[in-house]
C-alpha cells in the first residue's frame, strides 16, 4: 500500500484528497465555532480538541470499512410511498444530519434576531459532553459524504486506503490548528456569524435534498458563501476606515 504513495500519481492523489477534505470540512468547522461559543470560555478549547480528535478516529475507522460504507448506498427501501424513490442507509443518515443542521441553524438565527436569550443563560444550557456528541455526530454525517467522494477520486479504494487515511489526518490536523482562530473571528463579528449560520442552513437543505436524490452541486453553495464573505470583508474594511477617520477628526468646539 505504501508503494503507491511514493509515486507522482500517489502524491497528486494525496494533495487532491487533502484539499477536498479541507474544503468539505469548512461547514463542520463553522458548526464547531458556533457551538463552542455557547460553552464557558475555559471549556471551548477542550470541546474543540476532543470533538475533532474523536472525529478523526471515526473517519479513520470508517475508511477501514470502505466496503461496508459503499454498501450503505444500496437501496434499503424501494418505491417509497409509491414514488420512484429508493432510500438507502446513507440517505437516512444524510436526512438526519440535514434536519439537525436546519434545526440548529434556525434556533441560532432566531436567538440572534430576537436577542432575548442572555449570553450567560445560553452558555449554561450546553455541556462539554453535549457539544462533543453533536460535533462527532455531525462529522459522521459529513464523513459519509466526503468518504464516498474520496472513493470516486481514487482508482482502487482498497489499494489507496493509506493515501485516504493520510489525507484525512492532515486535513483534520489543519482544522484543529485553525479551529480557535476561525472560532474567535466568527464569534467576534456578528455579521460573519450570521453568514455562517445561513451557510449551515443551506448545507442542511442541501443534505436533505441529497437524501431524496436531488443533487445540487456544492460549488454553488461554496461560491455563494465565498462571495458573501468577500462583500462583508469590504464592509468591514470600509467601517475600519470610517472609524479611523472619525478618530483623526478633531472634535468641534
Amino acid at each position: 500500500m505504501l508503494e503507491s504513495l511514493f509515486t507522482v500519481q500517489g502524491l497528486i492523489s494525496l494533495a487532491t484528497l487533502t484539499l477536498m477534505e479541507i474544503v468539505l470540512g469548512i461547514d463542520n468547522l463553522l458548526f464547531i465555532s458556533i457551538l463552542s461559543d455557547k460553552l464557558p470560555q475555559e471549556s471551548q478549547g477542550k470541546a474543540r480538541t476532543i470533538g475533532l480528535a474523536l472525529a478523526l478516529i471515526m473517519r479513520i475507522v470508517l475508511l477501514w470499512t470502505i466496503s461496508w460504507i459503499v454498501g450503505f448506498s444500496q437501496p434499503l427501501i424501494t418505491n417509497l410511498l409509491g414514488f420512484d424513490l429508493d432510500i438507502s442507509i446513507r440517505d437516512l443518515i444524510l436526512l438526519a444530519g440535514g434536519l439537525f443542521l436546519i434545526y440548529k441553524s434556525t434556533i441560532e438565527i432566531h436567538e440572534k434576531i430576537e436577542g432575548h436569550v442572555e449570553e450567560a443563560d445560553t452558555k449554561s444550557k450546553l455541556s462539554v459532553a453535549s457539544a462533543i456528541v453533536q460535533i462527532v455526530f455531525l462529522d459522521i454525517v459529513f464523513s459519509f459524504d466526503s468518504i464516498l467522494t474520496a472513493i470516486g477520486l481514487v482508482d482502487d479504494p482498497t489499494k489507496d486506503l493509506v493515501i485516504m487515511v493520510i489525507a484525512v489526518v492532515i486535513s483534520l490536523i489543519i482544522m484543529l490548528l485553525f479551529a480557535k482562530p476561525i472560532s474567535d473571528f466568527v464569534n467576534t463579528h456578528p455579521t460573519i456569524k450570521m453568514l455562517a449560520l445561513t451557510f449551515l442552513l443551506l448545507i442542511g437543505i442541501l443534505l436533505v435534498a441529497e437524501a431524496f436524490h436531488k443533487v445540487i452541486p456544492k460549488g454553488y453553495i461554496y461560491f455563494s458563501i465565498a462571495f458573501s464573505l468577500f462583500v462583508e470583508s469590504l464592509n468591514m474594511w470600509s467601517r475600519k476606515k470610517q472609524d479611523k477617520k472619525h478618530l483623526k477628526t478633531p472634535p468641534h468646539k
